[in-house]
C-alpha cells in the first residue's frame, strides 16, 4: 500500500504532529486499513486518529518514542493495546469513546501521564493506580465500573480533575479523603452510593462535589446535592456522615451545641490585595446554554464581568500577554480550557446564549479581519495560511491561532457565544469577535472561559486569571502598593431557567496568598 499523502507530507516537511481524522479517513481505513508508514514518523509529538472506524491501533505504535499526545477518541477499538504503555514521553492519552472493555496494569508505567481520557467505553474493572506524579486529569466516566478504582496508598500530588460519572459505583471508600487530596473538582454523580465517608469533607481544596444522580439514603443530603450547593454539601457531609472508623463526626460546636459564630470578615480597607465579587441579582446578564447542542461539542462554560477598569497602554499590553500566557499554562495550549475577553460597552443589553452551529451557519467577524467569515470558510482561511506561513519560514510547527485548529477538526458542529441580538461575539477555542474586542479604553470587561473537559477546569482557569487581572492593578484608579478588582457574579442557566452554575462562588477565589483578600458583597 502507497502512503498516505497526509504521512507523506508529514514526513516531507518533519512536520511534529499528524492528524487523521473523519469520514474521508475513515472510509480509507475500512477500504485498505491504517497506513502503517505513519509509524515510521519517529519525531512527531503529537499524533491524533478520530472519530473514524478503527478497531485497533497497530503494534507499530511502540517505535513513536518522542509522542507526547494520543488522541485515538471516537473510533470502535474493543482493545487497549499494551504497547501505548511503552510509550514513556506520553503526557496525555485520550481514548474516550471507543469499545475497550479493560486497560492494562501496564498503565502504571506511563509516569509523564499528566492527562488521561478513557471516558465512555465499556470499561467493567480498573488495575490498581500506583503512583502517579505528573497527573492533574483523569476521566473515567461513562463506563461500566463497579468499584471505585483502587488508588489508595498511590502519590498523586497534582491530581486535581476526577470525572468518573455514570458507572455503576456502590461505594466511595474513605480513603480517597488521604490520597486524592489535591483534588480541586470531583464529579462522581449517577452512581449507585448510598452513603457517602464522612472523610470526604476534610478534602480542603476540594471546590466542585458532584453527588447528583446518586441513591443517597439520606434525604436531607440528596436534596443538598440537587441543589449543587458543594460548600452546603461539604458542611453537612462534615456534621452527619459517619467516618469509616465509625466515629461521630465533630463539628465546631459552642455552648448547648450551636455552631460557633463565624469571626466578621476584615476591614475592607486593610492593607492588603483586595478582590471585591458583587453577588449576582435579577439585572445582571445571564448565560443560557443549550445544553442539547453543546453536550458533546464543548459543554462547560463559566462567565464574570470585571468593572472598573483602568487601563493605560502599556498596561493592556501586559494583560493580553497575560492572557496569552495562561492559554500556554493552565489552560495547557488551550487543550483544557480556552479566555475569551469582551468590551461590555460594545454589547447590547440583554442575555447571552451559548450554543453551537454547524460551521456553515456560524459567522462572525474573528479578531484583526475586517471582514466576516463562517466557521468554515474561517476554519479554510486559517488552514491555507498556516501552510503558507509554515513555508515561507520554513518551520515545522504553526504559529499563533493556527497552531489550534485540530481542535475543531472532525467536529459537526462549532461551539459559540451570541450576545442578545444573535450575534456570534465568541468561537470558542480559536478566536473572538472584532465587534467585542477589548483596548485600553475599555472600562468593563465580559469574561468567559469554556472547556471540553470539565466545569472544574474552567473554574481553575477562571481563578488563576482574576488573580493575575488583581495582581497586574488592572481595576486601580490610582498607583498603589495595593490593588483592588471588582467582580460581578454571572449566572449560567439553562433555557427553562435552572441554575446551572454562577460564577464567582463562595467556593471559588480561595487564594493562598495572605496578602490577598476576598470580600463578598451585594451589588449597591
Amino acid at each position: 500500500m502507497s502512503a498516505w499523502p497526509e504521512v507523506i507530507t508529514a514526513k516531507s516537511e518533519n512536520r511534529h504532529e499528524i492528524k487523521l481524522s473523519g469520514a474521508a479517513i475513515s472510509k480509507r481505513i475500512s477500504e485498505e486499513g491504517l497506513d502503517k508508514n505513519v509509524f515510521q514518523l519517529t519525531n512527531i509529538n503529537l499524533l491524533n486518529i478520530s472519530d473514524t472506524c478503527l478497531t485497533r491501533i497497530p503494534d507499530e505504535i511502540k517505535y513513536l518514542a518522542n509522542l507526547q499526545s494520543l488522541l485515538l477518541y471516537g473510533n470502535k477499538m474493543t482493545e487497549f493495546n499494551e504497547n501505548i504503555t511503552l510509550l514513556q514521553k506520553l503526557k496525555v492519552l485520550d481514548v474516550s469513546r471507543n469499545q475497550l472493555t479493560c486497560i492494562p496494569d501496564s498503565l502504571n508505567k506511563m509516569k509523564e501521564l499528566t492527562n488521561i481520557n478513557l471516558s465512555s467505553n465499556e470499561i467493567s474493572e480498573m488495575p490498581k493506580i500506583g503512583d502517579m506524579l505528573n497527573l492533574i486529569t483523569f476521566d473515567l466516566s461513562n463506563n461500566k465500573l463497579t468499584s471505585f478504582p483502587d488508588m489508595e496508598g498511590g502519590s498523586f500530588p497534582h491530581f486535581t480533575d476526577f470525572r468518573i460519572k455514570g458507572n455503576l459505583i456502590e461505594v466511595l471508600p474513605a480513603y480517597v479523603a488521604s490520597t486524592l487530596q489535591s483534588l480541586k473538582n470531583f464529579d462522581i454523580s449517577d452512581n449507585q452510593l448510598t452513603t457517602i465517608p464522612g472523610e470526604i469533607a476534610s478534602m480542603s481544596k476540594l471546590k466542585e462535589l458532584n453527588l447528583k444522580g446518586n441513591k443517597l439514603s439520606d434525604k436531607r443530603l440528596k436534596k443538598l446535592v440537587d441543589q449543587c450547593r458543594t460548600k452546603q454539601v461539604l458542611d453537612y457531609i462534615r456534621e452527619h456522615c459517619p467516618k469509616a472508623d465509625n466515629a461521630q463526626p465533630t463539628g465546631k460546636k459552642g455552648k448547648k451545641g450551636k455552631k460557633e459564630e463565624p469571626q466578621p470578615e476584615e476591614n475592607i480597607n486593610d492593607l492588603c490585595h483586595s478582590l471585591k465579587i458583587l453577588h449576582v441579582d435579577d439585572d445582571t446578564l445571564k448565560v443560557k446554554i443549550v445544553e442539547n447542542e453543546v453536550c458533546n461539542i464543548r459543554p462547560f462554560i463559566l462567565c464574570c464581568i470585571i468593572n472598573d477598569l483602568h487601563f493605560d497602554e502599556a498596561l493592556f499590553k501586559k494583560f493580553i500577554q497575560m492572557q496569552t500566557k495562561l492559554h500556554d499554562t493552565v489552560c495547557d495550549k488551550r487543550n483544557v480550557a480556552t479566555i475569551a475577553t469582551h468590551d461590555i460597552a460594545k454589547m447590547p443589553p440583554g442575555n447571552l446564549v451559548y450554543t453551537a452551529k454547524l460551521p456553515s451557519k456560524l459567522k462572525l467577524t474573528p479578531l484583526t479581519r475586517s471582514k466576516p467569515f463562517t466557521g468554515e470558510q474561517l476554519f479554510h482561511q486559517l488552514t491555507t495560511e498556516a501552510e503558507a506561513l509554515r513555508k515561507e519560514k520554513k518551520r515545522n510547527v504553526y504559529s499563533g491561532i493556527h497552531k489550534y485548529l485540530y481542535l475543531l477538526e472532525g467536529k459537526p458542529k462549532y461551539p459559540c457565544l451570541e450576545d442578545s441580538q444573535g450575534r456570534v461575539i465568541s468561537f470558542p477555542p480559536i478566536t473572538n469577535s472584532d465587534d467585542t474586542k477589548m483596548s485600553y479604553e475599555s472600562k468593563s470587561m465580559l469574561v468567559e472561559v469554556t472547556s471540553h473537559s470539565s466545569l472544574g477546569a474552567c473554574k481553575t482557569v477562571m481563578d488563576k486569571l482574576l488573580q493575575e487581572c488583581l495582581m497586574l492593578g488592572i481595576g486601580d484608579e490610582e498607583n498603589s502598593p495595593y490593588h483592588t478588582l471588582t467582580v460581578q457574579q454571572v449566572k449560567v442557566v439553562d433555557l427553562e431557567g435552572n441554575l446551572k452554575s454562577v460564577y464567582p462562588s463562595r467556593t471559588d477565589c480561595v487564594f493562598d496568598e495572605a496578602s490577598v483578600k476576598v470580600f463578598r458583597l451585594s451589588k449597591k
